[in-house]
């Protein structure tokens, strides 16, 4: 199964290219926070590509780990569907302000974008863990 290592792959550089746009900006370095993050935006497009294919031929997957950490699966899960979920459209709002030059408008959403991004590229690698690796 080679694309949940794939999807994995690709979460790890979008929180990874999140993380440096994000230092960038606090930097003042504006050309490399935007690339950075479109950069994340593309990676993440390409990620949601091939998350639908592979669902598309297997499924859903079932936790097959270890019982005692069920809970703990879970808890990453249950909070990672919906804010993937909510993740797409608010990236997709946050570049076109910042894209549109609307700054205010931009680090207002993407104080709430950010974090919830981050939250999805990692947990989403917490479980190809515990699906795959375990």
């Amino acid at each position: 199964m080679l694309l949940p290592a794939v999807n994995a792959t690709l979460n790890s550089i979008a929180g990874l290219l999140l993380v440096l746009g994000f230092v960038f900006i606090k930097q003042k370095k504006v050309a490399q926070h935007r690339a950075c993050m479109l950069a994340a935006l593309g990676v993440s497009v390409l990620f949601l590509i091939c998350y639908t294919i592979h669902h598309l031929q297997v499924g859903s997957v079932r936790y097959d780990g270890p019982p005692a950490l069920r809970p703990l699966y879970y808890s990453i899960l249950i909070p990672h569907v919906p804010l993937a979920a909510a993740v797409v459209p608010l990236a997709l709002i946050t570049a076109s302000r910042g894209l549109k030059g609307h700054v205010d408008k931009h680090k207002a959403i993407a104080r709430i974008t950010l974090p919830i991004w981050l939250f999805v590229s990692v947990s989403g690698v917490a479980v190809y863990w515990m699906l795959y690796q375990m």
